[in-house]
């Protein structure tokens, strides 16, 4: 976030016209509201404690306002709750459109297995890793594009904590447990955060071994996830894309790595003492 409280936002991702439209809706909304009380937009931002330049840009749809400038601008333009309504509208907004895609597809989730290769899954991870994660991208991003990337991804683990809870397992490769992307403090804290999420009932965290002569995970990272309505869809990732396979063959064959992957790794307990002895050593 920058430091007057709000993000830069110069326009949605390509394509991406929820977001366009939620902008569009909210900034036409603050506009007609601060005009009906008939105020500028130098006394709104005095009134509510933001510079004249941020209702500007928030009224040009050039910014994203904060929760707390929409709680403000309510009270003082007198909406009765309407602009504060919008609220949540704005928070997805915020996300980039392929978070705000994957959010939705996993809350219909009601099991999800993940293989992870490279780095801790976005589920289980701080956001102090995520950042670290986000920030190392090449062609580099922008602050504000990290500040949108990891709220988003530390929005979509709500999961974790939905009522019923889905049943999630993940297997990490032993090299994410030890490459100390952030530094060696924030691994510490990732590791202590696996630790901390598998003792939830309805995860299981799983360590496949470096030292494993068998692993049907060669071939890359994948999901499965289960929906509520008896779907069952696999997900991969490459180097500039993600992958949502919904066709029934391609599904079977990763259900059957992932099981196999499974049954390669770790036990649950065995792999939480593995943990453990990586963090002493961290």
């Amino acid at each position: 976030m920058t430091e007057n409280g709000s993000d830069e936002w110069d326009g949605p991702d390509p394509g991406d016209d929820e977001s366009s439209a939620v902008m569009r809706a909210v900034s036409r909304q603050i506009r007609l509201w601060r005009e009906a009380a008939d105020l500028t937009q130098a006394e709104l931002g005095a009134a509510i404690g933001y510079g004249e330049e941020m209702i500007s840009a928030v009224e040009r749809c050039k910014r994203l306002p904060k929760p707390e400038f929409l709680d403000n601008a309510d009270t003082v333009l007198g909406a009765g709750g309407k602009l504060s309504a919008m609220k949540e509208d704005v928070q997805q907004a915020r996300y980039p459109k392929k978070v705000r895609d994957l959010a939705k597809l996993e809350a219909q989730v009601v099991e999800r297995g993940a293989y992870g290769d490279h780095n801790i899954d976005g589920l289980l991870q701080t956001e102090e890793y995520a950042r670290a994660l986000f920030a190392m991208r090449r062609p580099a991003y922008s602050e504000e594009e990290i500040d949108r990337y990891v709220s988003g991804r530390m929005a979509r683990q709500a999961m974790l904590e939905r009522h019923p809870a889905p049943t999630l397992t993940f297997v990490q490769e032993e090299v994410t447990l030890r490459r100390p992307l952030g530094g060696r403090m924030a691994l510490r804290r990732q590791l202590e955060r696996l630790l901390e999420v598998a003792q939830l009932r309805h995860v299981t965290l799983q360590v496949m071994p470096t030292a494993c002569e068998e692993h049907a995970g060669m071939a890359g990272e994948h999901r499965v996830l289960k929906l509520n309505d008896g779907t069952t869809l696999g997900s991969t990732d490459a180097q500039l894309t993600n992958r949502l396979i919904s066709d029934p063959k391609e599904v079977q064959v990763l259900e059957m790595r992932y099981g196999m992957i499974r049954a390669q790794a770790l036990t649950p307990r065995e792999s939480l003492a593995f943990v453990e002895r990586v963090l002493g050593e961290t």
